[in-house]
């Protein structure tokens, strides 16, 4: 027998000038003593390149003369929002196209609810606190509602039904300011409270809360999911906007500007990209939901190196210096002096709890799991 050595031209040849050249990899781990140095090193640049390209700020789609108090999403059409004012004013937003399409003075009063009609696409409903639900529908000439309801005192909310032809309003708010349903788990809602928190509830046991989500200094005002079900998106009075994962308790980023005043509608883009944002000032901002993300399309080698980046944060998140990195946000000074005096005020209740315990009867002053705390009673 005769061996010969052979090799195919093609496995190290470049096919074109302008490609890279081919390069053999041996990936046996006994050749590499030093991998995970190496990892670690390229973790900790791809999350410090990532705080360096965070900028989620898309753009500002001015028009409102007044505060927008409410907003809603086009269950058909993707880059469809509408919004509404504290003068009345009612506008159709084209996100891809940052510019208003239609807009009309609907009420004589802050306008509080809007929604969308999901079997037919080109009616809208709006309530508002001048004691009136108005149904449009823009591609009239007319100025005109298609018809009005009164009511005996001013709305709050307003929704649809997915397939009838039937709407449900609210009327005086709670404590409780807003309520999302989570897309994918049928049960499960997220409650937005006065007392600076969320919290998510499964209504078939609602004794206790499944998750509490915390971090903001203020009242939450609004929230939503994303089409996902695996992120929320919440604003609130402190003047900032935060994206919790939907099963862990802190936010994973905190949006904020200078000229952004109170946050009084969030919500999330039908492909959960973007976080769309109304506040105090008259705007409504349109916010990356993942603040480093590159808009616009990838070519096949940058995916794969992002992919990698990805999963090497994953697999070194715990470690000490990445975790430092990657949770640094830079916050209001406000927002701040806030936290550290709340900080204050729950590290004395906590205190003064375990002194009551010391010199109580045993067992007498049991622990209360903080998921329980919010839960004043259950109606039957």
């Amino acid at each position: 027998k005769v061996k010969v050595l052979s090799r195919n031209a093609s496995d190290y040849v470049r096919e074109t000038s302008q490609d890279i050249h081919k390069i053999k990899r041996n990936f046996d781990p006994s050749l590499h003593p030093f991998e995970k140095a190496r990892e670690y090193t390229r973790a900790l640049n791809a999350v410090k390149l990532e705080r360096l390209f965070a900028k989620p700020f898309v753009g500002a789609l001015s028009g409102h003369v007044d505060g927008v108090y409410c907003m809603v999403k086009h269950p058909l059409k993707l880059t469809t929002i509408v919004s509404g004012s504290g003068d009345g004013e009612l506008r159709i937003w084209n996100l891809s196209e940052q510019t208003a399409t239609w807009n009309i003075s609907g009420h004589k009063g802050i306008v509080r609810g809007v929604c969308c009609s999901p079997t037919k696409s080109d009616f809208y409903y709006s309530c508002g606190t001048d004691k009136t639900v108005k149904i449009w529908n823009p591609n009239e000439l007319s100025d005109e509602p298609i018809n009005t309801f009164i009511g005996k005192s001013a709305f709050s909310a307003i929704d649809h039904h997915r397939s009838d032809l039937i709407f449900a309003t609210s009327g005086s708010q709670m404590k409780t300011n807003a309520i999302s349903w989570n897309p994918m788990e049928a049960f499960n809602f997220t409650a937005a409270n006065e007392d600076h928190n969320c919290y998510t509830f499964d209504m078939r046991k609602m004794d206790c809360a499944l998750n509490v989500l915390k971090g903001h200094v203020s009242a939450v005002l609004d929230l939503d999911y994303s089409p996902t079900g695996e992120e929320i998106v919440t604003g609130a009075y402190d003047r900032t906007l935060r994206i919790f994962h939907s099963r862990k308790g802190h936010s994973r980023d905190i949006y904020h500007t200078k000229r952004m005043q109170r946050i009084f509608c969030v919500k999330f883009s039908m492909d959960s990209k973007y976080v769309l944002s109304g506040s105090d000032d008259g705007n409504v901002r349109l916010w990356k939901a993942n603040a480093s993300e590159k808009i616009g399309p990838k070519d096949y080698r940058e995916r794969a190196h992002l992919e990698y980046a990805e999963k090497l944060k994953d697999r070194y998140k715990n470690l000490p210096e990445l975790k430092r990195i990657s949770r640094h946000r830079h916050i209001p000074k406000a927002v701040k002096t806030a936290q550290n005096t709340k900080l204050i005020m729950l590290q004395s209740q906590r205190r003064k709890e375990e002194n009551l315990r010391k010199h109580s009867k045993k067992d007498s002053i049991p622990y209360k799991a903080e998921r329980k705390k919010s839960i004043i009673g259950v109606a039957k």
